[in-house]
């Protein structure tokens, strides 16, 4: 496995690959990698001849300085798990080299409206942050494919809406979201949890599947489905953040014309902010029948 900070190697060995006519796949972290992470490098592995990971605490995104100095940085064992599953290349850029004028200086890559609905409100130059450092790692990688988990929703559907808009020739697969073996979606965040929080932290996936099944069984209640829900994660000791039941394709209001739904929620526990989501078919209106 090789392992490179500096752009131009990456550069150099991605031209060795095109000539030699390989396919090359993508999955770009932010490092303290867990199961989730791996999944989307062994599915890449199933698409591609190469898979390039990268490994970057990206400031960009972050709101909060805290957060930023904060977010755990677990270089060391991050690659050797890379290694183990044959990662073939490495890239662990510093701030420095990814924005050599500074961030205020940097030109900015913005995807208008999915930026800023749901998450991006709550989150301002977030998602913003997220296109700008991902179309820069697309430049410097070239990949055919690159491998995004389904749990971030928002984020995937503004990665696929700047792939479009820009006319990248990259595929994205989006990759289900891996689970403890209790529901818990798995996560960076999760390392924040107590040993009482982690026990308590599960309710949030159950809620979301109790909402699921509330919106199967024909309930289309949403304001009040959500408060009953938020009345749930209260009671179990989570601070319910946001639920949003959105179209799937659009994440605009559902509406008649809307196939499928998704419930996208996020409650505090403790130190960490918990995400989720959930795709649900929407139950079409059966015509009347004429005796």
């Amino acid at each position: 496995m090789q392992t490179f900070a500096e752009i131009a190697p990456i550069r150099e060995q991605i031209r060795v690959w095109r000539r030699e006519g390989r396919r090359i796949a993508f999955v770009p972290t932010m490092g303290n990698l867990h199961d989730g992470h791996l999944t989307l490098v062994r599915k890449a592995r199933e698409v591609a001849d190469v898979v390039v990971v990268s490994i970057f605490v990206n400031p960009m995104q972050f709101d909060k300085a805290d957060d930023l100095n904060n977010y755990p940085r677990t270089m060391d064992d991050d690659l050797a798990k890379l290694n183990s599953e044959g990662v073939d290349l490495v890239f662990t850029p510093t701030p420095d080299i990814m924005y050599p004028q500074g961030l205020d200086r940097h030109t900015l890559v913005d995807v208008p409206g999915l930026s800023t609905m749901l998450e991006g409100a709550l989150r301002p130059s977030h998602f913003r942050g997220v296109s700008t450092v991902v179309t820069k790692l697309f430049n410097i990688v070239q990949p055919d494919v690159a491998c995004f988990g389904e749990k971030d929703y928002q984020q995937l559907a503004l990665i696929r809406q700047m792939v479009a808009d820009m006319a990248m020739d990259i595929e994205i697969i989006g990759v289900p979201t891996v689970r403890e073996m209790d529901g818990l979606a798995m996560s960076s965040r999760n390392g924040y949890l107590t040993v009482d929080e982690r026990q308590r932290a599960p309710v949030l996936a159950r809620t979301m599947r109790w909402i699921s099944s509330q919106m199967r069984g024909g309930r289309n209640d949403y304001a009040e489905l959500v408060m009953d829900a938020n009345d749930q994660l209260r009671a179990a000791g989570l601070q319910p953040d946001e639920i949003y039941i959105r179209d799937a394709a659009s994440l605009l209001p559902v509406s008649d014309e809307s196939q499928q739904a998704v419930i996208l929620m996020s409650a505090f526990l403790g130190k960490a902010r918990l995400i989720d989501n959930q795709i649900v078919d929407l139950n079409p209106p059966t015509a009347a029948t004429e005796e």
